[in-house]
C-alpha cells in the first residue's frame, strides 16, 4: 500500500488551465473516488499521477517520493481504463500475466501468480476462453486482474463501468468494493457517477472547473454540501435551491440564527413531505405548490410542482389517486441548507 499526495497540481494545454491548483492527501488503503461533470479534470489529474499526461506545474508524490519525472512502469501503479483493452488472439490467462511475461517473470512463477488473481477474481473457470467468448463483466474482471497480478502499491481506475448496462454496473460496484476489502491497496477511482462514487467511495473528492469544491465521506458530502455546486450534484433527483426573499417560505427563516445573511435555501426532494403530520409543528414550514406532473417510479413518486416561478421536485411515496393541481407541502426547517448568494458557500 501506499499514500498519495497532490501538492498544488496544475495542468494547462496551452492557455488552457484544466487542473487549477489541487491539493489532496490519499492515506495508506484508502478508496478514494473522483467525482464531477465531464471537463472537470478527474481523468486528466489521474493520468498525471500515472505517468501518462506531464505536469504543469506542481508535485504528485507517492508515499515520500517524488514521481513527476518517473516513466509510469517505475510508479509502481496499475490502472484500469474505460474500455478493455485485452489482447483478442490471447486467452484470459494471457491477458492477466502479459504484463508479467515482459518483466521476465519465469513461466510457473507466472502460472501460479496468475491463477492466484484469478481465484479472487473467480475467473478460473475461465482462464481458457478468449476476450470473444466473455461477457462484459468478466472482460472488466479480466482487465482488473491483468492489473492486480503485479501487486502494484495503488489501482488507478478511470471510468471503468461506463461501457456496462445498469445490472453489471451494480454487480460490477460490489465486486469492486470487495476486492478492495481483500487486498487493501490505495485506490483511486474517476467516474461521473454519483451511484458509484457513494457506494464504493470511503471519500469522495469533487471536482468542478479543475478545482476541489469538497473531499468527505459519502455522508458527509450528502448530508453537509459546502457549496451549491456540490449540493446540486450530490442526490437524485438533485436539490431544490431558491431565494429566500419574496417566496412564501421567508418568514421560516425570520428568526434563523443566521440572521439576514440568507440568501439561498435548498431542500432535498426527499425533505419535502405532503403529511404535515410527519414534522414536528415548531420547525414545520409550509410551501404552497402546483403540481404539473407526476413519475412513478415503483414505491416513490416524483411530483413535477412549481413554487412561484421556481420549478421544484418532491419525492413522495406511492399513492394511488393522482396528485395534481395545488397542494401545500411541507419541510423541516432543521434539514434546510442556506447558502450565500456572492460566493455560494454553505452558511449551515
Amino acid at each position: 500500500m501506499a499514500s498519495v499526495t497532490f501538492k498544488s497540481l496544475k495542468k494547462s494545454y496551452g492557455n488552457t488551465q484544466v487542473v487549477k491548483n489541487i491539493d489532496l492527501e490519499i492515506k495508506h488503503g484508502e478508496f478514494i473516488v473522483l467525482l464531477g461533470p465531464s471537463g472537470c479534470g478527474k481523468s486528466t489529474t489521474l493520468r498525471m499521477l500515472a505517468g501518462l499526461e506531464d505536469i504543469t506545474d506542481g508535485e504528485i508524490m507517492i508515499d515520500d517520493l517524488v514521481v513527476n519525472d518517473l516513466h509510469p512502469i517505475e510508479r509502481n501503479i496499475a490502472m484500469v481504463f474505460q474500455s478493455y483493452a485485452l489482447y483478442p488472439h490471447m486467452t484470459v490467462e494471457e491477458n492477466i500475466g502479459f504484463s508479467l511475461e515482459n518483466t521476465g517473470v519465469d513461466k510457473a512463477k507466472r502460472k501460479e501468480m496468475v491463477a492466484e488473481v484469478a481465484e479472487v477474481l473467480e475467473l478460473t473457470p475461465l482462464l481458457e476462453r478468449k476476450p470473444k467468448d466473455l461477457s462484459g463483466g468478466q472482460r472488466q474482471r479480466v482487465a482488473m486482474g491483468r492489473a492486480m497480478v503485479r501487486t502494484p502499491e495503488v489501482f488507478l481506475f478511470d471510468e471503468p463501468l461506463s461501457n456496462l448496462d445498469a445490472k453489471l454496473r451494480g454487480q460490477m460496484r460490489k465486486e469492486i468494493r470487495a476486492l478492495h476489502q481483500r487486498v487493501k491497496t490505495t485506490v483511486i477511482y474517476v467516474t461521473h457517477d454519483q451511484v458509484e462514487a457513494m457506494t464504493l467511495a470511503d471519500k469522495i473528492v469533487i471536482l468542478n472547473n479543475g478545482v476541489i469544491e469538497q473531499v468527505g465521506t459519502p455522508i458527509e458530502i450528502f448530508e453537509n454540501p459546502k457549496t451549491e455546486f456540490v449540493a446540486k450534484f450530490i442526490g437524485t433527483p438533485e436539490m431544490n435551491i431558491f431565494d429566500v426573499d419574496n417566496t412564501d417560505i421567508a418568514s421560516c427563516f425570520n428568526n434563523s440564527d443566521l440572521g439576514n445573511t440568507i440568501q439561498k435555501v435548498g431542500i432535498r426532494p426527499q425533505d419535502i413531505v405532503i403529511n404535515k403530520n410527519e414534522i414536528e409543528p415548531e420547525f414545520r414550514c409550509e410551501m404552497p405548490l402546483s403540481v404539473i406532473s407526476s413519475e412513478v417510479l415503483g414505491s416513490v413518486i416524483h411530483l413535477d410542482c412549481r413554487f412561484n416561478d421556481k420549478r421544484i421536485v418532491l419525492e413522495t411515496s406511492y399513492v394511488e389517486e393522482q396528485i395534481i393541481g395545488d397542494i401545500t407541502a411541507y419541510f423541516d426547517q432543521r434539514k434546510a441548507h442556506f447558502f450565500d448568494l456572492n460566493d455560494k458557500a454553505t452558511l449551515r
